[in-house]
């Protein structure tokens, strides 16, 4: 028995196979669109197209994000008759007749109404978990970025204004849980997001989704002032002295990225909502939220 035939004996994943015989690499189609640039935009190609996978359709409110999405998606159930449109909609902003304009019979859609990251993340791992590689299915999801997390939903009725901690967190593992199944299905997932321009001079174009939270308190040589009220050039007052403000963000989102989110909360009741490398003086050591302990003594700005 050679060393191959020993591992793909003793592997206990099922699809385990030399690369060169591998289903998913070998056998990932490409569904075409009308539209050619659609097509070269998905692929590289014009005879291109939609193909298994994460795909992310990010962009500004009101450029017609949804409307590619179902583009796409008329093309996969035009190509095959069996094929099901899975639907996850949060935001209610499209019709019936809107699926119609798209040729699409609504018949073959299942309209899966969402209310937080987490309820999706759930019910799109069951629905991956037993789908067979050979049934057809596309999903979309409109849109990620307008769900709120589960924490957020729960403040919300107990009254709670304590800033979200969980919101990137979810999202990050929900597309961590789902690209694997994508592949190994070989169905394509059509995530709808937003994005926002970041507050400066040269503002850049981010995907929501972060955790700044405004209405965090900063203190200033003339008090303390809200995060999301400072302008670049005014002074804050540090560990290490006054410094001066060189960048501000949306206080929806980060620059780079969609860190991990901690609450600080100190023994006088304080807390402080802030990314994973966000730092603190400790005994004289810079530590990171992610790295904090309990009973850590932090120092503070007095």
């Amino acid at each position: 028995m050679s060393v191959m035939d020993k591992l793909k004996k003793n592997s206990r994943i099922s699809d385990s196979t030399t690369l060169s015989d591998s289903q998913f690499f070998s056998q990932n189609e490409q569904v075409q669109t009308d539209v050619p640039m659609v097509n070269a935009a998905l692929s590289g190609r014009l005879d291109g197209g939609v193909t298994s996978g994460l795909t992310v359709l990010a962009g500004p409110s009101k450029h017609f994000k949804t409307s590619f999405a179902l583009l796409m998606a008329s093309a996969y159930l035009k190509a095959y008759d069996d094929a099901v449109l899975l639907f996850y909609d949060s935001e209610f902003g499209s019709p019936e007749g809107y699926f119609q304009s798209f040729d699409i019979d609504t018949n073959r859609v299942l309209h899966t109404p969402i209310t937080d990251i987490e309820e999706l993340k759930l019910d799109i791992v069951n629905q991956l978990e037993n789908i067979e590689r050979e049934d057809h299915v596309i999903i979309v999801v409109d849109s990620i970025g307008n769900l709120a997390s589960k924490k957020e939903l729960e403040d919300a009725m107990n009254e709670k204004s304590v800033a979200d901690m969980s919101r990137a967190k979810a999202l990050k593992g929900l597309f961590r849980m789902v690209t694997p199944y994508l592949t190994m299905k070989n169905i394509p997932l059509l995530a709808v997001n937003h994005t926002y321009n970041t507050i400066e001079m040269y503002s850049k174009a981010v995907v929501s989704g972060g955790c700044v939270v405004e209405g965090t308190m900063i203190q200033t040589p003339d008090g303390v002032k809200p995060v999301e009220s400072f302008d670049v050039g005014e002074s804050v007052v540090t560990l290490d002295g006054e410094n001066k403000v060189t960048h501000t963000w949306n206080p929806d989102t980060l620059d780079v990225g969609e860190p991990d989110c901690y609450e600080i909360e100190f023994e006088d009741g304080y807390t402080v909502t802030c990314s994973s490398n966000h730092r603190f003086l400790v005994e004289g050591q810079w530590v990171e939220a992610q790295d904090l302990i309990v009973e850590m003594d932090c120092q503070t700005v007095q």
